[in-house]
């Protein structure tokens, strides 16, 4: 197999003289050396482009960054400074965003089943709208505003009946979802309905999201299309067509740019006549490709006429994506990244279970071995913000580079992280 395609690495990533991987202007391995591994490192200079791009294609206040994709207090405040809006999906979410000094009239509030004490948390703080998914939820929108809560401003999330060509646990905008209101069986056009005559809401515009990782942009046209049919007569101040853009992961892949997203978007909304705002929610496309996961190889297992295992000091715990979809990755040495890959492995993290597994398939040079840094790119969407304890490992600590400076944003948990909640 070829050397990793550097179209994957991060932006500002380069090879050394000596055949080794520095981002921002700083050296992998003595990133490694300072902050330990497993270690997620991102290009900051990566992230502000890809959120000024998305502000420059859709507008100011219309590109709102999808949190659940990466949220720390820095990434909240980086995405409000380079111009962009957020949209959190848990009052969880919504107190990073805020704790940032984000301003809660920059904030979208989702979620598929809000509680009644995220809802007063969001009418209190005053969020710019909330994303209203369900009858049970305008229910409890009533009851807040019988309690004397003001009436927020609200959308309606549609079900549009356009399946996306992705994994299903991440396609969203078929009939069978449990999101949103379904168009085709009429409930859509009764919750409208509903919110325009209520005194609890506000209804300022519509939305809709067909799916994650959706590598074909006419898909996303013709959730406009059908989104600007049901909307136009309306005449509501907001169309919001969500995010889902894909991103390559592996050598092969193709997705459009931002730019070219929003092209198609927009293009298709001015030959329907679309008279609202029209608003997207990125989030994989904004932070994957910022960053890559570091770790250190701790045991290389030949099986003579099986495979050979590659086991690393992270895993599941740090990017559950290979287990959950089968997403496929990319790795290499992060001391010689224009390496040849010949060795085939299945690369795996230090979990007791036998499917955590990283890449099923890797392919990686001939003489990769025990502590070795190895590096798997595209790893900023939905590692971190997907983390977990099991086996209680700590989860890794975040760091941006830029200008040969390396900041940390999130530290490494420790043991006695694990207990704080404990009780007994």
């Amino acid at each position: 197999m070829k050397p990793v395609p550097l179209h994957l690495l991060p932006d500002t990533a380069t090879v050394q003289a000596d055949g080794s991987l520095a981002i921002g202007g700083c050296d992998v391995g003595e990133l490694a050396g300072r902050f330990g591994t497993p270690l997620f490192i991102y290009d900051e200079a990566h992230l502000r482009a890809r959120c000024a791009e998305a502000v420059a294609a859709f507008g100011p206040g219309r590109a709102y960054y999808a949190t659940k994709a990466f949220l720390c207090t820095a990434m909240a405040r980086l995405a409000y400074e380079e111009g962009m809006h957020l949209d959190v999906a848990s009052g969880g979410e919504l107190y990073v965003a805020l704790r940032a000094g984000v301003p809660a009239n920059a904030l979208a509030f989702h979620g598929n089943n809000k509680s009644l004490a995220e809802l007063r948390m969001a009418i209190t703080e005053g969020v710019r709208h909330i994303v209203v998914d369900s009858f049970d939820e305008l229910d409890r929108l009533d009851s807040l505003h019988a309690e004397g809560l003001p009436a927020p401003k609200v959308l309606a999330r549609i079900t549009p009946g356009v399946h996306a060509h992705t994994h299903e646990f991440i396609a969203t905008g078929q009939d069978d979802s449990k999101f949103g209101f379904n168009l085709g069986n009429g409930d859509a056009h009764k919750a409208v309905d509903r919110m325009r005559r209520s005194l609890s809401v506000q209804l300022e515009g519509v939305h809709c999201h067909i799916g994650s990782n959706v590598f074909e942009a006419g898909n996303f046209a013709k959730a406009a299309e059908v989104m600007a049919a049901f909307a136009m007569p309306l005449d509501l101040p907001e169309l919001v067509l969500g995010g889902g853009l894909g991103v390559p992961y592996v050598q092969g892949e193709e997705a459009p740019s931002i730019s070219q997203w929003g092209n198609v978007l927009l293009d298709a909304c001015q030959a329907l006549g679309v008279r609202s705002n029209v608003c997207v929610e990125p989030g994989r496309s904004i932070v994957a490709g910022a960053a890559i996961t570091l770790y250190t190889v701790g045991t290389v297992k030949h099986i003579p006429g099986v495979r050979t295992y590659v086991s690393v000091d992270g895993g599941m715990s740090d990017n559950p994506r290979p287990v959950l979809y089968g997403s496929g990755y990319e790795a290499f040495l992060a001391r010689a990244v224009l390496a040849p890959r010949p060795e085939r492995a299945r690369l795996v993290g230090k979990h007791c279970e036998s499917g955590d597994v990283l890449i099923f398939d890797a392919g990686l040079p001939q003489d990769v071995r025990v502590n070795d840094l190895l590096a798997t790119p595209v790893t900023g969407a939905y590692g971190h913000s997907m983390a977990s304890n099991y086996n209680k490992l700590t989860r890794p600590p975040v760091v941006f580079v830029r200008d040969g400076a390396a900041r940390l944003v999130v530290r490494r948990e420790t043991y006695e992280d694990l207990v704080q909640c404990d009780v007994g």
